[in-house]
């Protein structure tokens, strides 16, 4: 008996031990991580964008005249891109004063900054080159890592960024002193093991150009691939779908969006319409999260925008499904 007792105690001694190294190399490799300091390009772009010369020309309008209209098509593009393409709100709040990403006891608190221009605010002062480090590469002021999850943003112009930054601003200021990030101690194993990865390492190049405006808003597979980039960190480079990197262990994997017979061949125009607006399956079952946050903004897209996303999900080549 007392040789057993003395086995399970050394085996909790040795359990204890290889916990307690685990979590000290995971918080030590999860604070590199944080603290790793990336080169990001400096770019430039006016924020609102001007008016074409022939527009000005053609409207007989004075200066003053086209400045106030470029800044009520920006923020009327803005308002369109937040609302239905990128859902800015769903981690910085309704009022874009700050939301909840993660708040886990385990995981940790990841908090989504206040983007007005109230107390608190994490952009006041930002300029385009600062916009674009954040949202575009995942790299904050000082260069470190955010939590942003820029990898879904590489498809986004320098005038669709500048149109939402006016759009943000134009909202009320509002005072929201949101704290840092803070991880739990599942949080640091997951970043330690690149369960829980960070936007800037996974994005290839921090010195890549970006596209200067958008292709026109046409049903054409250009603007679908323009389009496809926010769906691409859920369902992958390939749109084969898949476990989603960093998500929610609860949620399901990603489908696959290719038409492979286990990905969207069969399906109609129609049901895929059904399935990004009401959220319901060709077989009448309900989508599960997180496919359930990206109904609303998929009910403000227009039909012109889901068509060309439908043209080009159904060009790409079909790849069999990674989901397990």
């Amino acid at each position: 008996m007392r040789l057993a007792l003395k086995i399970a105690g050394v085996l909790l001694l040795v359990v204890v031990l290889a916990v307690g190294g685990l979590y000290a190399w995971a918080s030590r490799s999860s604070e590199d991580l944080l603290s790793t300091t990336f080169v990001v390009h400096s770019v430039d772009f006016p924020i609102p964008f001007p008016l074409k010369e022939e527009e000005i020309d053609e409207g007989g309008l004075t200066a003053e005249e086209a400045d106030q209209a470029a800044l009520d098509r920006a923020l009327e593009r803005g308002r369109h891109l937040v609302e239905a393409r990128y859902g800015c709100g769903e981690c910085h709040g309704a009022d874009f004063s700050g939301g909840v990403m993660v708040d886990d006891p385990m995981l940790g608190t990841l908090l989504g900054p206040n983007l007005t221009l109230g107390e608190g605010s994490r952009t006041l002062g930002y300029g385009p080159a600062d916009w674009d480090r954040i949202v575009r590469h995942g790299v904050r002021p000082d260069g470190t890592p955010g939590a942003m999850p820029s990898q879904d943003f590489q498809n986004m112009s320098d005038q669709e960024l500048s149109d939402i930054v006016v759009f943000i601003r134009s909202q009320p200021a509002v005072d929201n002193v949101v704290p840092p990030v803070r991880l739990g101690p599942l949080g640091k194993v997951l970043v330690a093991t690149g369960q829980l990865p960070l936007s800037a390492y996974l994005i290839p190049s921090h010195d890549s150009p970006h596209v200067r405006t958008p292709p026109p808003a046409e049903v054409t597979a250009d603007f679908g691939a323009h389009l496809v980039g926010s769906c691409t960190g859920c369902h992958g480079e390939d749109l084969a779908g898949g476990p989603i990197a960093g998500g929610d262990p609860s949620w399901v994997p990603a489908r696959n969006l290719t038409p492979h017979e286990d990905g969207l061949a069969g399906w109609t125009y129609d049901q895929f319409v059904a399935a990004l607006r009401d959220g319901v399956r060709p077989d009448g079952t309900a989508l599960r999260e997180p496919m359930t946050f990206v109904n609303p903004y998929a009910q403000n897209m227009t039909d012109v925008e889901l068509q060309a996303l439908w043209l080009y999900l159904q060009s790409v080549p079909p790849v069999p499904s990674t989901a397990e």
